[in-house]
């Protein structure tokens, strides 16, 4: 398992997440805070405090993160 902080903060940028990892057969969580929903869920994510970074959890061997982490860089907190 990966974790890393992403930004989503606005509507374009939650549904291009959406669909880009999607792509992918691996569980992928959100945490923020105590709350911990599926990534792939778009109406979970607006449930979400999005004015803040957001922990995705990634539940992939280290083999298939390579992949995965090219698709969600663009999400990736600078």
């Amino acid at each position: 398992m990966k974790t890393i902080k992403i930004c989503l903060n606005s509507i374009d940028k939650v549904k291009a997440f959406v669909n880009d990892i999607t792509k992918f057969d691996t569980d992928f969580d959100l945490v923020s805070g105590r709350y911990v929903i599926d990534a792939k869920s778009i109406m979970g994510i607006f449930s979400l405090d999005l004015s803040k970074p957001i922990d995705l959890c990634i539940h992939a061997d280290e083999s298939s993160i390579a992949p995965i982490m090219d698709v969600v860089n663009p999400y990736i907190c600078q």
